[in-house]
């Protein structure tokens, strides 16, 4: 038997607005919350060492972060539609700095291991983040609002790896998670002093019935599905880049430092905030024109980046672009999405997060194995037949659409 979702109709103080500096520290600790799986990309060479781990074996790391995050997005982010979302965040980020702190102070690699599967599990605190923030702001400016939140998202992303392997290089691996530590505790502190009190009213579902309405909302929204298929293709795409890069760059004639590799993270940075006035333009009703302007744009970016060997300065311009075009696609869906359920926030930040954990982690599988059978140029063609893939089922969609809308519209004659 189907659990109904409930319609729950936030208060008339959820519509209030945030103001832009509530704002903006949602966007920084949404970035540290989820910078902080991956840290350890850099540092896997000085953890195998000191824990005498296998390089076969090191990766592990990775894959159980990535897996604990996946399962956090279901069972931890619908909370948010449950229970008190101060709360909740507040206490989820108190955890994340007894799992940093775990990380940066065990000695013991099965220690290692758990304290990285809770920080993994832990930082869906960043879609917690970004669910509330769509709660809060106004419905005028919630794209806005979503697009600034998951610009630092972004910011976070791909700064992770520059501070990690800076940090890594002047006094070791372990300062990168104290350091974030240290940063994640001053975030509880200043979420004490800014975050609203006032809440929308909450569900009435028990958590078993939250969980199965995540499941049902795939059934029933047909914007949640199409939108989470998009989210998966460009994700896929910027996993492809981001994992297979440091390949051909640390590699002769250019034999980059880990740091110097990482520092490529602030040109993605520089694109990630380009990309924020996408939410404007949703809130301006155009959502559907951004979308197919920005896949256009992530197709494109990959010309510059298969020239990477005659000038690294291709391959910044492709990965300004490349992000900047990820970004507007991300923030519209995000906006198109919570306009269709506003009671159940959480729950699709949930379902459609779980597209993006699939995408990035084909992505990554897929880009090493081709860089492995032909090189950066087939990972190239990988990220552009990706990206056509992505830009093709955006028109097949909109065609489709425009051709029901029509069909409606034709007046119906009959004969007497």
């Amino acid at each position: 038997m189907n659990t109904p979702i409930q319609q729950v109709h936030p208060s008339s103080k959820a519509h209030a607005g945030m103001s832009r500096l509530v704002a903006l520290l949602f966007a920084l600790c949404s970035g540290l919350s989820v910078a902080s799986i991956y840290y350890a990309q850099p540092l896997l060479d000085a953890m195998a060492r000191e824990f005498r781990i296998s390089h076969s074996h090191i990766g592990v790391i990775i894959t159980v972060t990535q897996v604990c995050y996946a399962l956090g997005l279901f069972f931890l982010v619908p909370l948010g539609d449950l229970v008190n979302r101060r709360k909740l965040i507040i206490a989820q980020m108190l955890f994340s700095v007894t799992a940093l702190l775990i990380v940066g102070t065990t000695s013991s690699s099965s220690i290692l291991f758990t304290g990285m599967a809770l920080v993994g599990l832990l930082a869906v605190n960043t879609q917690a983040l970004v669910a509330f923030a769509a709660v809060l702001a106004a419905p005028s400016e919630r794209g806005w609002i979503v697009g600034l939140v998951t610009s630092g998202i972004v910011i976070g992303i791909l700064l992770a790896r520059t501070v990690a392997g800076t940090l890594n290089d002047w006094i070791g691996w372990r300062s990168v998670y104290l350091f974030s530590a240290s940063l994640t505790l001053l975030g509880v502190v200043a979420l004490l002093l800014l975050l609203p009190k006032h809440e929308p009213q909450r569900t009435k579902l028990n958590y078993a019935q939250l969980l199965i309405s995540v499941i049902q909302l795939y059934r029933e929204l047909p914007m949640l599905r199409i939108r989470g298929v998009l989210g998966m293709l460009i994700f896929t795409a910027f996993s492809i880049l981001w994992t297979a890069m440091v390949l051909p760059l640390s590699a002769p004639p250019f034999s980059l430092s880990h740091t110097a590799i990482g520092a490529f993270g602030l040109a993605g940075a520089a694109g990630a905030l380009a990309a924020a006035r996408a939410g404007k333009l949703a809130d301006r009703g155009l959502g559907q024109y951004t979308t197919g302007f920005a896949l256009l744009l992530l197709l494109l970016s990959w010309l510059p980046i298969g020239f990477v060997h005659q000038s690294l300065w291709f391959l910044i311009v492709g990965v300004i672009v490349l992000d900047l075009a990820v970004q507007a696609v991300h923030v519209t869906n995000q906006s198109l999405i919570y306009q269709v359920r506003p009671e159940a926030q959480s729950r699709l930040t949930a379902a459609y997060m779980i597209f993006y954990s699939v995408g990035s982690a084909t992505g990554s599988i897929a880009s090493t194995m081709m860089y492995a059978w032909s090189g950066w140029t087939g990972v190239c063609w990988l990220g552009a037949g990706v990206s056509a893939a992505a830009f093709l089922f955006w028109a097949i969609d909109r065609y489709l659409q425009r051709n029901i809308i029509q069909s409606s519209c034709v007046p119906t004659h009959h004969g007497n």
